[in-house]
């Protein structure tokens, strides 16, 4: 009886092991990830030149201005009676993030409120008690307005914040965070000079209150969250990251925003053995990357990250940065380096020797290198493939300024600086040497100069794990024990070998 029981208890200790290394090593799928990245890459670049196609078309018939090239836009936009009709802005979403509902369906909230009194308990007709509803909204504005928040504000799914027609500006103390939530469109909206705060009640639902840390200061947190669409905002000065998005998020779209005055601009990834990060897939196109901007432009770990037809025109240390073998789609992107010799590079792979990230698939694709900017690709990128693959080249790059030509909040100034006190990059204060201590699990000093990067790929299996090592030890122990016993000896070594 004890060798029948010995063997049945290890095949059932090797079997688990072996799903716990088999799952530690394979990319885990996340809700709404896509099962063929590259496929979305190419659909995405099929949207862009036919909508180019059409502008010039049209340009030899009619002077058309509202086709401009650019997909999103030329959707909605070319509508005289848009405002009548918000709800289409959904249909307009494309890259990882197409699907993105919003608050399609639903009614239309309008915010008459611009205060935020009370975040355990909103006022009705303010925009926390907007976003905490269970129900899909659409939110649109009465007027132009500064809401000033004093906590994070928290979103409920199946909500968009649309700002057009009026001037809207989002400040103050955790601005918005996007947790555990899916179907979320944020447009034409600023948001600046957020600042950490929690440690206090916040809503989350018109039935839930829960306690909340302490925030990092970010403009956009994303956490474990899907189906996301951030489009025509105007991003600067926040403590920490303008837009961080972690913990499993995936289906995003980052598109048409300007970014600015900021140090640590974007981080896409939690932590390099976070395994579920692998499954993260994001889309950043047609936004420019403004005056005083420093690094991550992203930063990555992991994932799958489609940078194209965006215009990085600043940075100070590099654009694109990672670590933990992600995955970067770099096509038709203008990137203009600084004076800085020391800084023309626009890839960063954050503290990894060559020998490990030479296999990482960085590649570039019909971008433009100006003022001795270069781009360092690795792994499958360094060959042609998928040039020769793909019937979808990326020639777009030669009209980025027309296709960013409205980035950022319509109509209104880029730099979120007017009339307002800024404190400086970061809110004025230094990060360098200092610990962020929030959700994101990244430091401020941590090696990369916090560099962040675009991301697609595999990603490397996360060190062994402790329920790996608890089950490599429990398997010698009754191996022993059989042994040892009178029975147990029965088990010749080359059935032992099997087993194992």
């Amino acid at each position: 009886m004890l060798p029948t029981l010995c063997i049945l208890l290890i095949c059932l200790s090797s079997s688990f092991l072996l799903f716990i290394r088999a799952t530690s090593s394979f990319n885990l799928s996340l809700p709404h990830q896509h099962p063929d990245p590259e496929a979305v890459a190419q659909d995405f670049q099929r949207r862009v030149n036919a909508s180019l196609s059409t502008r010039h078309l049209l340009s030899t018939q009619v002077n058309d201005q509202c086709i401009t090239g650019n997909p999103i836009d030329d959707c909605w936009r070319c509508d005289p009676n848009w405002a009548s009709n918000r709800q289409r802005l959904a249909d307009c979403v494309i890259g990882f993030g197409q699907g993105s509902l919003g608050g399609r369906g639903g009614q239309i909230y309008v915010v008459t409120d611009s205060s935020d009194h009370d975040p355990a308990n909103p006022t009705p007709g303010t925009l926390r008690y907007g976003v905490i509803q269970n129900e899909p909204l659409w939110i649109i504005f009465s007027t132009s307005m500064a809401i000033k928040l004093r906590h994070e504000l928290i979103f409920n799914s199946y909500k968009t914040i649309d700002g057009r027609g009026a001037n809207v500006h989002i400040t103050g103390n955790g601005c918005l965070t996007l947790q555990y939530v899916s179907h979320i469109i944020i447009h034409n909206i600023h948001i600046h000079n957020c600042k950490p705060s929690g440690n206090t009640n916040i809503a989350s639902s018109p039935t839930h209150v829960g306690r909340r840390g302490r925030s990092d200061g970010d403009g956009i947190s994303i956490f474990g969250s899907q189906k996301i669409w951030i489009d025509h905002c105007s991003l600067s000065y926040c403590t920490d990251g303008l837009i961080d998005a972690i913990m499993g998020s995936t289906g995003i779209t980052i598109s048409n925003n300007y970014f600015s005055h900021h140090d640590e601009v974007m981080l896409l990834g939690h932590d390099d053995r976070y395994v579920l990060d692998s499954g993260m897939q994001v889309t950043i196109a047609f936004n420019i990357f403004g005056e005083a901007l420093v690094q991550r432009m992203p930063r990555c770990r992991r994932g799958y990250i489609h940078v194209v037809n965006n215009d990085f025109t600043y940075w100070e240390m590099y654009a694109i940065g990672g670590s933990a073998s992600p995955t970067i789609n770099s096509q038709g992107n203008r990137y203009v380096a600084p004076a800085d010799p020391n800084a023309k590079e626009v890839t960063k792979r954050v503290e990894t020797e060559e020998r490990e990230w030479a296999d990482w698939n960085w590649r570039t694709d019909g971008d433009i290198l100006v003022n001795g900017a270069f781009f360092v690709p690795s792994g499958a990128g360094l060959s042609a493939q998928y040039a020769k693959a793909s019937s979808v080249e990326p020639r777009s790059a030669g009209l980025i300024s027309q296709l960013t030509m409205n980035a950022g909040v319509f109509g209104a100034p880029r730099d979120n600086s007017v009339g307002i006190s800024n404190p400086g990059i970061n809110g004025g204060t230094s990060t360098a040497g200092t610990t962020n201590t929030g959700s994101s699990g990244a430091s401020s000093g941590d090696g990369d100069g916090d560099f962040l990067g675009m991301i697609f790929g595999s990603g490397a299996p996360p060190p062994t794990s402790n329920i790996s090592i608890f089950f490599s030890l429990l398997i010698i122990l009754i191996l022993y024990i059989c042994m040892v016993t009178n029975n147990g000896a029965r088990l010749s070594f080359p059935l032992l070998l099997v087993l194992l």
